[in-house]
């Protein structure tokens, strides 16, 4: 059985309940569980909540909530890949044979099905330990620039600082939006999701954009009315 685990607790400081605040006419968590019940290579989503009434939207739009998630893996120090090894565990303890198990993050409104089906596709392909969304950083990180206590500025890599952008590594960052491994792989702690055995599929830059500010949410649904136009 291949599962998508939303991870989607109910505190939320900078934008209160925003897994399920109102975004483009639909509550943030139905994107993720659609997105994923349209891929065709998920064969259930189930919903990681401690929430009550994020337990109930998430299925109305046709996720599972078989388990609950206890509150000491609802605080804020609590890291995603522990809530998905308990939720691994929750399921296989009610009998669930899981095969593959993807984390989607609930406020993901940009990722669509096409791209869940590719990640699995690529982590079949690759036996990779994990598969997970990626873009390239628009600058290179190498000519960061930092300020100092005094309001100066000083360069985060002095070595790096005067080089050509095309004589620097091409550098990538974490989408914020799915991870696709085995479900063994999720259990065993000796594999990083970050580490030599994953491989990036990587997204364009106006297909990726955290979500955790207001100005962040208001270009999140620019992005989305965008996508959704018709093409002219």
């Amino acid at each position: 059985m291949r599962v998508a685990i939303i991870p989607a607790r109910g505190g939320s400081k900078r934008i209160p309940r925003k897994n399920i605040k109102t975004f483009c006419g639909q509550p943030m968590l139905a994107y993720p569980i659609q997105a994923a019940l349209n891929s065709g290579v998920v064969d259930k989503v189930v919903v990681s909540t401690d929430d009550a009434e994020i337990a109930a939207i998430a299925r109305h739009y046709g996720a599972e909530t078989p388990f609950m998630r206890k509150p000491e893996l609802a605080n804020d120090f609590t890291g995603t890949t522990d809530v998905i090894r308990n939720a691994i565990t929750e399921l296989q303890q009610l009998g669930w044979p899981l095969s593959s198990c993807a984390c989607i993050y609930a406020t993901t409104p940009l990722l669509n099905s096409e791209r869940i089906a590719a990640a699995y596709q690529l982590l079949l392909s690759s036996k990779a330990d994990y598969v997970f969304s990626a873009a390239r950083f628009s600058f290179p990180i190498q000519r960061a620039l930092l300020q100092t206590a005094e309001g100066g500025v000083v360069p985060f890599d002095p070595a790096s600082i005067m080089r050509r952008s095309q004589d620097l590594a091409e550098t990538f960052h974490d989408a914020g939006q799915l991870y696709w491994a085995t479900a063994d792989t999720w259990l065993d702690t000796g594999k990083a999701v970050f580490g030599t055995g994953s491989r990036m599929l990587l997204l364009p830059a106006h297909l990726v954009q955290d979500i955790d500010t207001v100005e962040d949410w208001q270009r999140a649904e620019l992005l989305y009315q965008l996508l959704q136009a018709p093409a002219q």
